[in-house]
Parts: structure tokens; sequence; C-alpha cells
């Protein structure tokens, strides 16, 4: 990789994005490679995690590595002291920071006022991480990957907007419904609209979900509500009542789509009941292959 970090999915070329994804699938069939031997990588999180923090950990074992996990009331990043002294003092004793943040500005401030690699495990802007796996997901379920459109319905959040770069990098089209208000935010948007224009993609935005799944090979679908958005819980509720993703919606995309969700899935509201365990779901191999990918990514950054 070209950079130190892996922040952004803007922190790989395409060629880059591919030969990631590439080795992550090779890592799933049994590829095996120790570039953490004899190296400690904290994981801190400021919100707690299952896929992320059990991903990682296994992850960077199979590597060669350790990790000590630390949460938000072990460091108090940005209110028991400042990020840039968390980032100096862990940069003498660490190899790597794999850190899970509400501002990305903290991500910012750590591999500014450090040497040693910060991986973004989900920050308010971009969750990188996930969209490395779900692009490997998308390239075992897809043959003609990646020329496929993939249909994102509901909040334009950090997943929409890593998988919408993502996306275009990799040349799939990528479609986001949602209502005026939920967008990606637009620095992230102008960014996936120049880039599909060098891919060949195309990206768009529906604000009525049967218009935006038409022809989707994929629809993808995230919670409403994140973490620390809880106070506009009843507000988000209202606005993305015509948003849910059931049997209903998908019969409007290809007869042999897919369902994505990067989990965890609050059914009954973004995805109706039963849809995870459902024929066109691939949600559990998608959660799968984060570890994969995180593998792939640090696999890049440490050898």
């Amino acid at each position: 990789m070209s950079k130190k970090d892996f922040l952004s999915i803007l922190d790989l070329t395409p060629e880059e994005i591919r030969s990631v994804i590439q080795k992550a699938k090779n890592f799933k069939n049994g590829y095996k490679s120790r570039p953490l031997e004899g190296k400690v990588i904290a994981l801190l999180f400021e919100k707690p995690s299952l896929r992320t923090r059990v991903s990682f950990e296994v992850g960077i074992r199979e590597l060669g590595g350790e990790c000590i996990y630390l949460s938000q009331d072990d460091v108090g990043l940005g209110k028991r002291e400042p990020v840039s002294d968390v980032a100096q003092v862990l940069d003498r004793w660490v190899d790597g920071i794999v850190a899970r943040v509400f501002s990305h500005n903290s991500l910012v401030i750590l591999a500014k006022n450090s040497s040693i690699p910060i991986i973004n495990a989900l920050s308010d802007l971009e969750h990188p991480c996930q969209a490395i796996g779900d692009l490997l997901t998308m390239l075992e379920k897809k043959p003609n990957y990646p020329k496929i459109r993939v249909a994102f319905v509901g909040d334009g959040n950090n997943v929409a907007s890593s998988l919408s770069l993502g996306c275009a990098s990799a040349g799939a089209d990528f479609v986001l419904t949602s209502p005026e208000s939920y967008k990606i935010p637009p620095a992230i948007w102008e960014q996936a609209i120049r880039i599909s224009k060098i891919s060949g993609s195309n990206i768009e935005w529906f604000d009525i979900p049967k218009q935006g799944v038409k022809n989707a090979d994929i629809i993808y679908t995230d919670v409403w509500t994140s973490m620390g958005q809880e106070h506009e819980n009843e507000k988000r509720l209202k606005a993305f009542a015509s948003f849910q993703v059931n049997n209903e919606l998908m019969s409007f995309a290809k007869t042999d789509a897919i369902l994505m969700h990067d989990m965890p899935a609050h059914e009954g509201e973004e995805i109706d009941k039963g849809m995870i365990d459902s024929a066109r779901s691939v949600v559990f191999d998608q959660a799968e292959n984060r570890l994969h990918g995180q593998k792939a990514i640090m696999d890049q950054l440490f050898s």
C-alpha cells in the first residue's frame, strides 16, 4: 500500500483495492502469512462491537501478532487526555492501532501524531474495512463482478459512504435510495462520481425504493439509527418508514438478486422479519469475510 494508514477506501488506488480483495480471497482459501510476528496491535474502541472486535483479534493472531483491547473506559479518548497524547504514547509501545471511533477526526489526529499504521475500524464518516469484506462477498456471489448494480436502501451513513467509493473504484454501479435529508455526505458523493467516470460505473440516487432497486444484482441495507444517534430514533423511524427491505421490494430487483446487511440488524425496521435467514441472504458469508478482508489489509500494511 502506498500510504502508512488505512483511514478511507480512498487510501487505496483501484489497483490496490483489487490486490487487497484478491489477497483476502487467497486468505480464505488457505493462504498463510505472518507479517505480524513479534508485533503488538492496540484495538482502541470507543464503540463496542461483536464482528469488528472478534474478526480483528482472530486475524491479528492468525497473522502471528498479539493484541491489546482498549475500551472507551480504559482510555477516555479526547476526554481524559488529548487524542494526540494517546497517539504519541501508544506509538512508543505498540506496532499499530485499530481504532473504532465516534469522530473521524480522531483517526486523523492519531495518524498525524504517530509513526505506526492506523486502521479505521469504523468512524462517523467511513467504514472501509466493511467495504473490503463486502466487495469480496460480491466477487464470490456474482460471476459478472464488477459489472453489477448495487442498490443501497436506507441511510447514507458511513457504510454507504465507503461502499459507494469502493463500488466506484471497482467499476460496479452504485445506487443510493434514501430520503432527501439522509443522503451520503456531498464531499464523498462527489468523489464517488469522479471515480466512477474513470472506472466507467454509474452512481445514482433515488428517493423511491422501487425505482432504486430496479435491475439491482444486490440489495444492501443497514440500520436506520446508528450508535450515537439514539436521540434521533423516533424521527428516523418516521423518515424511513417506506424504505424497509422486504420480499415485495426484492421483487423489483433482478430475479437472482441477493440481500446484504452489515449487521447487527433491527428486524422489523430496515429489514423485514425472516429476511436475514432467507435463501437470498448472504449476510453471514458477508460477516465471515470481514476476517479475510481485514487480514488482507493488515498484510498489505505490515509486509
